[in-house]
Parts: C-alpha cells; sequence; structure tokens
C-alpha cells in the first residue's frame, strides 16, 4: 500500500448487514427469471417460436419442429448474454463515476419491468410472428440489466465486508443466485403439479414471470435506502500491485479483464450446463417427463446452494485459488461419469440424485470465492467496470451460448455426452488461469 492511497475505516456492522441484504436481492430477481425461463424453455418454444399449430399443447407443428423451437428460443436466450457486455459497461461506467447506489437502484427496476411485461406478452398465436421479436426485446433489456447488476452488487459486498470476510460476503451474492433459480425452479414444478398440461401452456406459464413484480419492487424499496460504501474518493492507483490485484491503466485493466474471464469460464459454462439448461436437456434428449426434468434441476439447485456459503468461508481461511481450483478439477474429472450415471436406465433414483446433488455442489466450489476473486483483481476506481465486465463477457461466451450450443450439437451429432464435453472443457482450461492467483490475495486490503 502506497502513501497515496486510503484505506476506508472498516463500516459499522449494522451497515454492513442492510448492505449485504440490498445487495444481494436484486440477484435474487434476476437469477429467479433466468432459472424460469430456463424450466419453461419447452413451454416457451411452444408458444413462441413455433406455428401455433401446436401452441395449446406443446406438441409443434410436425417433425423436429420441437427442437427448432427450442434452438430458437435459446438464441433468444444467449442475445440477452450478449447485451450483457453492453449492460456492464453502461451501468459499470454509472457506478464507478456516481455510486453503487444510483446504479443498483437502476438496474433492480428494468429488470423488474422487463421480467413483468414478459409475463403479459401475447403469444405467436394471438399477434402473429410479432411475439418472438417482443420477447427477445424484452430479453435484451434484461441482459442489459443484468450486467450492471454484478458488477455493482459485488463491488457493493467486497467494499463493505469487515476485514477477512469478503470471500463470505461475495459468495452471498452467488447464494442469491442459487435462492433464485431454486425458486424459479421450485415454482415451475408447483405449477407443472397443480395445473394439466394444456392449462399450463395456454397460461400457467406466465404466473411465475409476474411473481417478479412484487420480488423486484421489495428489491428496489431496500436499495433507495442504501449508502454508499465507506472510503475515500478513487485515488490515483499504484504502478505496482499486490497479490492478484492488478494495476491501474487501460492496457493492464484490459488483461486483467480477459484473465478474469480465464477464471470464471468454467464457472459460467458448468453452472449454466448443470443449473439452467438441464431442464431441457433431460426431456428434449433423454426423454424424461417435465416434472421428472424439474425435480433434478431443483436437487441439482440444491447442492449448488448448500456448497456456496462454505466454499466462500473457506476461501476466506485458505484462500481462494485452492477452493475454485478444487471445483473446477472436480467438474473436469466427474462430468462424464456423473452424466453417464443420468442416462443409464439401471441406475437408482437415490444414485441419479445423488449425481445432480454432487454437480451442483462442484459449481457451487466455484461459485462461492468467484465474487471476492473479482473484486480483488481490480482497483475502486474501476472496480464496478472492471469486474462486471469480467463476468458479463465470460457469461455471454459460456453460459448464454450453453444451451443453443448443446442443443443443437446433441441434435446434429446424436451424442448425449454434448454437455459433459462442454462442462468439462471449460473447466479444464479455467483451471490454468485459476493457477496464477496467489496464496495470499485474499488477505491483501482492496485498492
Amino acid at each position: 500500500m502506497t502513501s497515496t492511497e486510503l484505506l476506508p475505516a472498516p463500516p459499522p456492522r449494522a451497515a454492513a448487514c442492510r448492505a449485504l441484504l440490498a445487495g444481494s436481492a436484486g440477484n435474487l430477481v434476476e437469477w429467479y427469471e433466468f432459472g424460469v425461463y430456463g424450466c419453461f424453455a419447452t413451454v416457451i418454444a411452444a408458444n413462441f417460436f413455433t406455428p401455433p399449430t401446436g401452441a395449446a399443447t406443446g406438441t409443434g407443428a410436425g417433425p423436429g419442429s420441437g427442437v427448432e423451437a427450442l434452438v430458437a428460443t435459446y438464441a433468444s436466450f444467449a442475445l440477452a448474454f450478449f447485451f450483457r457486455p453492453v449492460g456492464a459497461l453502461l451501468f459499470g461506467r454509472l457506478g464507478d463515476r456516481l455510486g453503487r447506489r444510483t446504479t443498483l437502484v437502476l438496474v433492480v427496476g428494468l429488470m423488474t419491468l422487463a421480467t413483468t411485461l414478459i409475463g403479459l406478452l401475447p403469444t405467436r398465436e394471438a399477434i402473429g410472428p410479432a411475439a418472438p421479436w417482443l420477447l427477445t426485446f424484452l430479453r435484451v433489456l434484461q441482459g442489459l440489466s443484468a450486467g450492471g447488476e454484478f458488477g455493482g452488487a459485488v463491488s457493493l459486498l467486497a467494499e463493505y465486508a469487515p476485514p477477512g470476510r469478503r470471500g463470505l460476503y461475495g459468495a452471498w451474492q452467488s447464494f442469491t443466485v442459487a435462492l433464485g433459480l431454486l425458486a424459479g425452479a421450485g415454482t415451475a414444478a408447483a405449477l407443472a403439479t397443480a395445473l394439466p398440461a394444456p392449462a399450463l401452456y395456454a397460461w400457467g406459464w406466465r404466473i411465475p414471470f409476474l411473481l417478479a413484480l412484487p420480488l423486484g419492487a421489495v428489491a428496489l424499496w431496500l436499495r433507495t435506502a442504501l449508502e454508499e460504501p465507506p472510503g475515500a474518493p478513487p485515488a490515483k492507483a499504484a504502478p505496482g500491485a499486490r497479490g492478484g490485484q492488478v494495476p491501474s491503466g487501460g492496457g493492464v485493466q484490459a488483461r486483467a479483464v480477459v484473465l478474469g474471464i480465464g477464471r470464471i469460464m468454467g464457472w459460467s459454462a458448468a453452472g449454466y450446463t448443470f443449473l439452467v439448461v438441464l431442464p431441457s436437456y433431460l426431456q428434449s434428449t433423454l426423454g424424461a417427463s417435465f416434472r421428472s426434468a424439474l425435480l433434478a434441476t431443483t436437487l441439482v439447485n440444491l447442492g449448488f446452494a448448500a456448497s456456496i456459503l462454505p466454499a466462500g468461508l473457506l476461501s476466506d481461511r485458505y484462500g481462494r485459488r485452492p477452493v475454485m481450483l478444487g471445483g473446477a478439477l472436480g467438474i473436469a474429472v466427474l462430468a462424464f461419469p456423473l452424466l453417464h450415471l443420468l442416462q443409464s436406465p439401471d441406475a437408482s433414483p437415490q444414485a441419479r440424485a445423488a449425481a445432480v446433488l454432487t454437480a451442483g455442489a462442484l459449481v457451487g466450489l466455484l461459485a462461492g470465492p468467484g465474487p471476492a476473486m473479482l473484486a480483488e483483481m481490480f482497483p475502486r476506481r474501476v472496480r464496478c467496470t472492471g469486474l462486471g465486465l469480467a463476468y458479463a463477457l465470460a457469461n455471454a461466451v459460456f453460459s448464454g451460448c450453453a444451451g443453443l450450443v448443446i442443443t443443437a450439437l446433441t441434435a446434429r451429432t446424436g451424442d448425449t455426452a454434448i454437455p459433459a464435453y462442454y462442462a468439462a472443457g471449460a473447466c479444464a482450461i479455467s483451471s490454468l488461469a485459476l493457477l496464477t492467483l496467489r496464496g495470499n490475495d485474499h488477505r491483501e486490503p482492496l485498492r
């Protein structure tokens, strides 16, 4: 630490707890919606991307139309992710210049509006080809808001975290992601159980999207009462760097963004493969029922949620590198055996449940320390933009394309192991980038 850098005093415990709650609330709304979209991908495909003859029952218009509509659904899903980097730049600059609170209020408002409007959107049967375009436009708005959400929320949580607790505070961001996905999967499973298929396809799918309105209103209320993190205004950064923190400068920050992408690409790819794409994969490829697929998704998200906070705590004690490397290498080694177990007709329900729980827990080892690790790579004056852009680009390439790539390649090649190739390959490459982390990164003060 040089004489030009000022360290903020530790925040009062009550203020830190309020920041933790407000910073995490928007993530729950965002990932609740993404979870719902993933769980209802086949229903959305029938209502928006399939000619009207099969929309009411989800039967499709002819041979192959179901897969083609599902690919189109995931193309819309991927497009929203490619607008995340734009949102990260736009709202990240606002967060770094005007403050974290302003950005977090804006993004949760935009996210809630777009999600609610999806629940009110007319289907293709009602308004024709305009329906998928309107859905895609709303997904773009969600992509912009989601791009700004992560950088602002993680910066806020890291800057409010007490000494030695950045991993735990950052892990709450990922934990609320898990809660949002669980809430989405749970809501979808409840509706699939309570409603007959025609009602679910006709109007029941709208209910989870409309529920985002009260959730978003609570998040907005929490954030309007938020105070800016403690600390001095951003000062000129030092020419050197400590641990995993990267010095300032345009070229250096660009390299930090690229390195950050490499460190979290396994988290992005495996997370979406197991947590979001799984329901439609089990239905379209393995012939599982809608309810069975949702049950598997609920279990994998339970495993994910259960490991996140312990992983954050472990990273505060032992460092980010061993915990995140354990998750990445675990997925690289176990992805094929776990998928084989799901595909085996001789596997017991208990064995399959253990497989999906294990897959979720391994992703949690990456997601727990990940936010703090990214926050530690950038100085305060560019933290929102830098970490938000790294996360958004990784998600645009490796998460947003997961459903599209897996569905299209499986349909083209007939190889049902495509999800394992995708997750294991990304985690193997990510392991190499994670080796660049130093053992004491987690003990260095934020700049």
